[in-house]
């Protein structure tokens, strides 16, 4: 069984027992959150999609970390024009993993 959710503002595929990094979720180590935002539900050939979201449907998870990402370096050069731009960046992110799909 797996379900599509919907995240901070993304979209996640996910199954049960699966580790996910999503968006930072404000919630504590070792506790159980419900992920509502369910776009669709599927198990072997049966789909069940949400307009927009899948009525009754839960997702299950137990919070593992919080942390944050690797650096993305951005760069930026004219060339010729002796302009050079550096930039740095790290997100914060949650780990989660799946318990349940109600």
């Amino acid at each position: 069984m797996y379900a599509v959710i919907k995240t901070g503002g993304k979209q996640y595929r996910v199954a049960e027992g699966q580790k996910i990094k999503v968006e930072q979720i404000p919630a504590d180590i070792g506790a159980e959150i419900s992920l509502d935002q369910v776009l669709s539900v599927g198990e072997g050939d049966s789909l069940k999609v949400g307009a927009p979201f899948v009525d009754g449907a839960v997702v299950k998870a137990k919070v593992l970390s919080h942390g944050r990402h690797e650096k993305v370096r951005i760069f930026k050069m004219r060339r010729r024009k002796h302009y050079q731009k550096r930039q740095g960046h790290r997100q914060n992110f949650t780990e989660i993993q799946i318990e349940s799909i109600a």
